[in-house]
């Protein structure tokens, strides 16, 4: 089998060919660094650190690359509203950003740059572009040509004359172009700025990634990847950029991940309906935000709501609590040889029907839906009279594999109860053996007024913490 995966630039589905074998270069666009980040920056972190999971499941050696842009206009007006220095206020919301990714189970990439540490790269981009008369200084700022580049709309797909009839920049003083694109903007009266060919000043947002990808990463890359809203003009002013200086295609394969909406409205700030990540984590497990992002095709719209988070909450549960079981039968099992060549089989099967789901451009929504088919077939067999060790563990280490792609922890609760709660649970089980059912039912209701709720299963009796039903 091979990845299929859906490349933003020729709108299909392309086989995934890298550009050296085994290996996999990739380039996220990250954060611009003025606030906590929102549930829809979370989603393209969540998704991409999905497909470099996969992609190393695969057997890939996957260098991944993802930025911050550390000075920007809504960075600088921050820090004017805090009275805060621009570098301090940067620093503390990048160290947010990986508390925040770190919580719902992001690796951190290979290499975070900032802006500010590639300024002499960014300057040297710029200075060539204008020596291949691709940009002009005007006042102090420096545009890009986007006329002068051919390929210009071929991401968003769509003519110059249509970009320009679309066009809501008037030409001004300092533009000969109403689609020229700022590449160095000259600093303001007090603003953090740094020396260059063309004065004191910062770079525009496009021109970063383009000296980023290509100092550390080269010429082309193998996948570029970011929020569907970056397709245009962000991304597209990076091919325009960097394929004018280097003469080479930027990036082989464009993967863009769909919105978010906020109870089916379109998360915005106009509409004050964004939701910080920070605040959401406080109130729900971070795993259940990861498998709630995860348990939808990246490409397509999902909604945010409390509902949707409790639903996954629940799928998630059901998921562990299986897994749990299935550690806790390893213990008491013996290999009694009863159908394993079927057991096997069915647990090859769903492997396969996994790895189908994620090879079709990184199809996660059927991927979960194989994990939740697999915790069915697992039910199956825990409830059988007789298990086998090895087939536990196969189970156990299916599992396994798919929450690693999945980003998925399905840590196992192993909080050590006091010593009087666990000899009341013993007596409980002693007295269902002996049919003493009242003493059991009374064990049962001073558990659940110490908030120890019990679950009575084939697979023997459970406990979890929760808070008892007062309308009992």
């Amino acid at each position: 089998m091979t990845i299929q995966l859906y490349n933003t630039l020729t709108r299909q589905k392309e086989t995934f060919k890298p550009m050296e074998e085994g290996r996999v270069k990739m380039y996220v666009c990250g954060p611009t660094v003025y606030n906590y980040i929102h549930i829809g920056n979370a989603r393209p972190a969540v998704v991409f650190d999905m497909v470099r999971r996969y992609l190393e499941y695969r057997g890939y050696d996957v260098t991944y690359i993802s930025n911050f842009t550390d000075v920007d206009d809504k960075i600088i007006k921050a820090a004017e509203e805090m009275g805060e220095d621009v570098m301090a206020v940067a620093e503390r919301f990048i160290e947010a950003y990986h508390n925040d990714t770190g919580a719902l189970g992001v690796q951190q990439a290979d290499l975070h740059p900032r802006v500010t540490d590639t300024m002499t790269e960014i300057i040297d981009f710029i200075s060539r572009l204008i020596e291949k008369d691709y940009a002009y200084e005007s006042q102090g700022d420096v545009y890009f040509r986007t006329r002068r580049f051919e390929g210009y709309g071929k991401l968003s797909h769509q003519s110059v004359d249509d970009l320009q009839a679309g066009a809501r920049v008037d030409i001004g003083d300092k533009k000969e172009d109403p689609l020229d694109f700022v590449l160095w903007k000259a600093a303001k009266e007090g603003e953090i700025s740094w020396d260059s060919p063309w004065g004191k000043g910062r770079p525009g947002w496009h021109i970063e990634c383009s000296a980023m990808v290509k100092k550390y990463l080269g010429d082309t890359i193998d996948i570029h990847a970011g929020g569907q809203d970056l397709s245009f003009p962000h991304h597209e002013n990076e091919i325009a950029q960097s394929e004018a200086l280097n003469e080479k295609q930027m990036a082989n394969y464009w993967i863009h991940n769909g919105y978010i909406n906020i109870d089916n409205e379109k998360m915005s700030k106009s509409l004050g309906n964004f939701i910080l990540v920070h605040d959401i984590i406080r109130q729900f497990d971070p795993e259940v935000v990861r498998f709630f992002i995860v348990n939808a095709h990246y490409r397509s719209p999902i909604n945010f709501s409390d509902e949707q988070l409790a639903s996954a909450k629940s799928s998630l549960e059901r998921i562990k609590t299986t897994y749990k079981n299935l550690h806790e039968r390893r213990k008491e099992t013996a290999d009694l040889g009863l159908e394993k060549d079927k057991w096997m089989k069915i647990i090859k099967e769903h492997e396969e029907r996994f790895t189908a789901s994620m090879d079709d451009d990184f199809n996660s929504a059927n991927a979960v839906a194989a994990m939740f088919d697999l915790v069915r077939q697992a039910n199956i067999y825990l409830n059988e009279n007789h298990t086998r060790e090895d087939v536990l563990e196969a189970f156990v280490k299916q599992f396994e594999d798919m929450a690693f792609v999945l980003g998925m922890t399905l840590k196992i609760d192993e909080e050590i109860l006091d010593e009087e709660v666990e000899n009341l649970i013993e007596e409980r089980i002693q007295a269902r053996k002996n049919r003493e059912f009242q003493r059991a039912d009374d064990i049962r209701d001073e558990l659940k007024r110490r908030n120890i709720l019990l679950e009575d299963t084939p697979q023997g009796t459970r406990w979890k913490r929760g808070e008892a039903d007062e309308a009992e």
